[in-house]
């Protein structure tokens, strides 16, 4: 977890008064569920042209937590975009035909930098179940301390791309502390509440007909965070996202069976954020493991394209082989005797980051594109939800495994996130790898069991 503290992106979005002056705005701006398609827009610009502008995204990022996990306490996997141009903002530009803005610190954000809810949809094939799909299920976000502004953030997040409310009154939405208490809650943390509106949003934007359940761990120690999950489960989530990690210890096996053992539960967990190396729990046999991924535009049949992310020798996709936790008879690859990280991935890298509204705090300004694993966790978890509830006495990290080499996972080719003595530990490949493990999704069905 990166601890540079540098300028955050300021400015707050007003929103418009009514919902026709609403929808003529986001028209305008290019953005929305709907207004996001290039059709909006009169400059016609081919798929190749708008990849090649693309391909040109560069940011600079600060890790939201800005702190460094000691022993038994973990970071969040969150990287927030302080300056440059992200992929979402070079497609914009192309689209339109004008030269593309820049974030940079201190500088007012009014609209969407990022990818949201429709291009994840696209990217992922998951439009139709996204729209079908999801009513009924509960995706849990664990994280650190509180967000004051965790309802009204996210209420503003799905407002702005014309999402169904998820509020607290229409039971949609739903924030608790680790024992289960709406009233008791953690101390605030900005850092950690941009965090949380990041796994709220991806939540949004994947399963927007889920419920959401967000328990707030009083600290960020394994033990608290541990039992937040505990609670997610015992409130009847189906689907718990971990994004945040910490050193593997001689501890874990002992927390798999106190925190993560969940029978028919989903857990997901990041990867990391630091490049090669593994972390806990996403080495948990317990979980799935989600690795990082840059996502692009492509002049394909898919229309977008995936490498491993890795953007710097301390800033990419976690993963390897646990030192500590046994391998899953589901995981066969060959080079790692335990258990190996990852199980399959999803949008990391911050260049090609997600739109995040988060206003608590200095760190929480309005509108800011974030990236890191903590972005992939909350995005696979809401792809087991649209999936469906998983059988009782199962382990749903096994379940792409079912489908591995498939049209139901995108194969990750190309791509390292460090040097490893054993290839596939951190470099991409045909088939499994360790940092995409076996792909992205493509549709919901290699989530199912």
């Amino acid at each position: 977890m990166r601890t540079t503290n540098t300028p955050h992106i300021s400015g707050r979005w007003r929103r418009v008064g009514s919902a026709a002056a609403a929808a003529t705005a986001l028209a305008l701006a290019g953005f929305g569920a709907a207004a996001q398609a290039d059709a909006a827009t009169p400059h016609k610009v081919s798929a190749r042209t708008i990849a090649t502008q693309v391909a040109k995204a560069h940011v600079q990022t600060t890790n939201a937590c800005a702190t460094t996990a000691k022993k038994g306490y973990a970071s969040c996997d969150a990287l927030r975009v302080t300056g440059g141009t992200t992929a979402f903002m070079e497609k914009q530009a192309a689209v339109k035909g004008v030269a593309p803005a820049t974030i940079k610190p201190h500088a007012s954000s009014g609209t969407p930098t990022g990818y949201g809810p429709s291009d994840l949809q696209s990217a992922y094939g998951l439009a139709s179940a996204a729209s079908s799909k999801g009513s009924g299920e509960t995706v849990a976000i664990v994280d650190a301390y509180d967000d004051p502004n965790a309802a009204a953030d996210l209420a503003t997040y799905r407002s702005y791309y014309g999402l169904s409310a998820c509020t607290t009154s229409n039971g949609c939405f739903k924030k608790v502390s680790q024992t289960g208490s709406t009233t008791s809650l953690p101390s605030a943390d900005s850092g950690w509440a941009g965090e949380i509106s990041l796994d709220l949003d991806m939540v949004s934007a994947t399963c927007p007909n889920c419920n959401i359940l967000l328990v707030e761990a009083k600290s960020a120690s394994m033990a608290n965070l541990g039992t937040a999950v505990n609670e997610a489960v015992k409130l009847g989530a189906k689907y718990v996202s971990n994004s945040y990690g910490g050193s593997e210890s001689s501890s874990d096996t002992s927390y798999d069976t106190k925190y993560y053992k969940h029978a028919g539960v989903v857990i997901t967990a990041s990867a990391g954020d630091e490049g090669y190396g593994a972390e806990y729990p996403a080495g948990s046999q317990y979980v799935t493991a989600v690795g990082g991924t840059a996502l692009k535009k492509a002049s394909t049949t898919r229309g977008w394209s995936e490498s491993v992310w890795n953007t710097s020798s301390t800033e990419g996709t976690g993963s390897g082989c646990s030192a500590y936790d046994a391998k899953p008879s589901w995981q066969t690859d060959t080079g790692c005797a335990k258990r190996m990280i990852a199980d399959v991935s999803a949008v990391a890298d911050p260049a090609t980051g997600v739109s995040v509204y988060d206003s608590y705090g200095a760190d929480g300004t309005g509108w800011n594109t974030y990236g890191g694993t903590s972005a992939s966790s909350p995005l696979i978890a809401s792809v087991y939800a649209l999936a469906g509830t998983p059988s009782s006495a199962s382990y749903p990290a096994k379940f792409p495994y079912a489908k591995a080499g498939t049209s139901a996972l995108n194969d990750v080719t190309s791509g390292s996130n460090g040097s490893c003595s054993t290839s596939y530990f951190c470099t991409a490949r045909s088939g499994y790898d360790g940092p995409t493990g076996l792909g992205t999704p493509e549709g919901v069905s290699a989530f199912t069991g």
